[in-house]
């Protein structure tokens, strides 16, 4: 990529050649920019309610002792 490559830009400007990479300065003013319309927006539809789930009774857990580990220095 260099002065020598015809595909780089600098290239071509050494080269003095345009492309797609260095197009000429186009004459014409810049086209002007279209608004965009709105459209109209879709009725949205009312989803339908969930569901309700039947409650869980829960049942309070006995809580265990945590198991300790064996340190590896001690024998």
């Amino acid at each position: 990529m260099g002065k020598g490559d015809q595909i780089s830009k600098r290239g071509k400007i050494t080269a003095g050649s345009y492309g797609k990479k260095r197009p000429r300065k186009s004459s014409k003013p810049a086209p002007a920019v279209v608004e965009k319309v709105e459209k109209p927006m879709k009725e949205v539809k009312p989803k339908a309610a969930p569901k309700a789930k039947a409650e869980k009774t829960e049942e309070p857990k006995e809580a265990k002792p945590k198991a300790t580990k064996a340190k590896k220095t001690e024998e």
